[in-house]
């Protein structure tokens, strides 16, 4: 490696790195994994991607690029960054996420030497090869559900000379040959806690992982399995997520008619989902459904049950809703949105979350306060 491209990993370590992965960030060069080629969104069409390749630029700005703490793309809808051929449309599939977010996440997770850890989502191998350096290459199991993308990790783990266990597979199946995990790692975001992972972490191992349900809202669960095979956690201050899980992605969303069903005024003001946290508790309890919104209409739809609820400005001030379908589901979020402004309107981590194999079930304040449960 250049002596560049060292200066530039230690001055990244001494940037973003803690004690604990400054000597990781140090040893592991970032540009392997980065690759030969980044997508970069355009600046007028948010879903239209062209790609800057190492081979067109000179070598200390491509690897200025490099150690940036940034996010840098390196797939969308499939394409990896190195095999466009010019313009690529849609929504990214893979990145060489922030490093400072990377170590966040290694923090939060609480891994430490002596640990063994099953990673979900391999992604470019990034942090996979900071846990090798750390823990050591056998401590260290990562799955990633792409082919093309675990391929690609694979040979930039390698070339970084760490042979970990690389399996290609669904994570959230887990890896059970190695079971017994002292720590869990989502590197993407799911919707619920999968099953498996329950049996493949040991009693007092943690699950961290970001949730991300299918209205948008987000938290960051940090679980500690107890030896009744069930785990609890209140969900970490950081507002941190990744790229959802393929499986846990909410289906296509159709075109909504609006102003369709039973009219009432409603009790909030719909601008209240633009707050993280109020569209958190929103999705809490309307869990299957989407959010859209049309000029100055919000609009709720729940594709499997065709449920919908739209609201807008009423002409003499507030606001009217609509709704339509088996669900009332403007009903529900009014009622947990309420609940939630009553209570403060926390942040998320106010909030925690109970998984057993029977159900699973966020709650507000303590355990025994209020809860909603998450979709089987």
């Amino acid at each position: 490696m250049s002596d560049t491209a060292a200066k530039l990993r230690h001055a990244l370590a001494d940037t973003v790195g803690s004690a604990g992965w400054h000597a990781a960030l140090e040893a592991v060069p970032r540009e392997l994994f980065v690759g030969d080629a980044v997508l970069l969104r355009d600046a007028a069409r948010g879903d239209l991607w062209t790609a800057s390749r190492r081979a067109e630029m000179d070598e200390m700005d491509w690897l200025g690029l490099v150690y940036t703490d940034e996010t840098w793309v390196t797939q969308v809808d499939g394409v990896l960054a190195e095999e466009a051929n010019g313009a690529v449309t849609g929504a990214p599939s893979s990145s060489s996420t922030t490093p400072s977010l990377v170590v966040r996440m290694l923090e939060a997770a609480q891994i430490a030497e002596g640990d063994r850890a099953l990673e979900i989502g391999t992604g470019t191998g990034y942090s996979t090869a900071l846990m090798c350096h750390r823990l050591g290459e056998s401590s260290v199991i990562s799955i990633e559900y792409d082919p093309a993308v675990a391929k690609r990790a694979r040979k930039a783990i390698t070339e970084a000379g760490y042979t970990p266990t690389l399996v290609v597979g669904d994570g959230l199946h887990g890896y059970d040959d190695n079971a017994g995990y002292d720590r869990l790692i989502g590197t993407c975001s799911v919707r619920t806690i999968p099953p498996a992972w329950m049996g493949q972490v040991r009693a007092g191992g943690t699950i961290t992982t970001p949730m991300w349900g299918w209205m948008g809202g987000v938290a960051f669960a940090h679980l500690t399995l107890t030896d009744n095979e069930e785990a609890s956690g209140r969900f970490l201050p950081d507002d941190l997520y990744f790229m959802r899980a393929r499986t846990h992605m909410p289906p296509p969303r159709p075109p909504v008619k609006t102003g369709i069903g039973d009219a009432r005024e409603s009790r909030i003001d719909p601008a209240v989902l633009d707050d993280e946290a109020a569209l958190f508790v929103a999705q809490l309890a309307a869990p299957a459904a989407q959010r859209a919104s049309v000029g100055d209409t919000t609009i709720l739809l729940d594709v499997s049950t065709g449920s919908r609820a739209d609201t807008k400005p009423a002409p003499g001030g507030g606001w009217i809703v609509h709704q339509h379908g088996p669900l009332r589901l403007w009903d529900a979020v009014e009622d947990a949105i309420l609940l939630w402004q009553d209570a403060g309107s926390p942040h998320q981590s106010a909030f925690g979350l109970t998984v057993t194999p029977e159900r699973q079930h966020i709650w507000l304040g303590e355990p025994g306060g209020p809860s909603w449960d998450l979709p089987a």
